[in-house]
């Protein structure tokens, strides 16, 4: 399989470039690529590009741009996953498996029973950190369009902002105690997904949920802990409406 990577600036057939440094360490050291090898390159904004590896070294490593691809590799349906912060190794888990299963952007939120407590600069740090995830995932799976990763807030906050037109569509509150099982959900275009923390909403926030719009649905009758629960409802609507058929 040719390596993909992630450039940071915007790219066109026939430039010269050298790859960043993170880039460039993996591919010399790691990939062990020389002059002559096919890699495929990225820039976020759809499309993918071949190039070939013009000189590598332990430090650089240049390419040349050649044709794009317009291929894309997308979701039929725009999902935001909405993740109540959860211990820093399961929320990592939590974004990298929403970028493979298809999810657009992917918002930490501050509940109540949230464990994690996040800082203004600890909470631009994870930012960070989850950005790379999200490239990395990318990389990793196909996609040639980076999904948003949303600065921590308050799940209060979030829930009472004001929602773009463009953004009007289902809103899934994931709650074991549901009801209504998402096959019974009529997809729409844009959806939202709400995952509660490792000890769940209170029934207050549950409350404020289902004001704000949400529909309270369940996956099976087994409670599923919280980092599992985001990636299973994306890969059950990939199943029931989406590119899986």
């Amino acid at each position: 399989m040719t390596p993909r990577f992630f450039f940071p600036s915007p790219l066109t057939a026939g430039i010269e470039v050298a790859l960043p440094p993170n880039v460039a360490h993996h591919a010399a050291q790691v990939l062990r690529l020389k002059r002559g090898d096919a890699v495929t390159l990225f820039d976020g904004e759809g499309g993918e590009y071949r190039a070939e590896v013009l000189n590598a070294t332990s430090r650089a490593v240049e390419v040349v741009v050649s044709e794009r691809n317009a291929v894309e590799r997308e979701s039929p349906f725009e999902v935001t996953l909405v993740q109540a912060l959860i211990a820093a190794e399961r929320m990592d888990h939590v974004v990298q498996k929403a970028v493979e299963l298809g999810a657009v952007a992917i918002v930490p939120v501050a509940s109540a029973r949230s464990v994690t407590r996040l800082d203004r600069d600890r909470a631009r740090r994870r930012v960070d950190h989850w950005r790379q995830i999200v490239i990395a995932s990318c990389e990793q799976c196909g996609r040639n369009r980076l999904p948003v990763v949303h600065a921590p807030c308050d799940l209060g906050a979030w829930l009472t902002q004001p929602r773009p037109v463009s953004k009007a569509g289902s809103r899934l509150l994931l709650a074991p105690s549901a009801t209504e099982s998402l096959g019974h959900v009529a997809p729409a275009a844009s959806m939202e997904i709400l995952v509660g923390p490792e000890g769940g909403f209170t029934p207050e926030e549950a409350s404020a949920a289902l004001a704000a719009g949400f529909c309270a649905v369940r996956l099976g009758p087994r409670i599923l802990r919280t980092e599992t629960a985001g990636p299973a409802m994306l890969a059950a609507m990939n199943a029931l409406w989406g590119d899986w058929q």
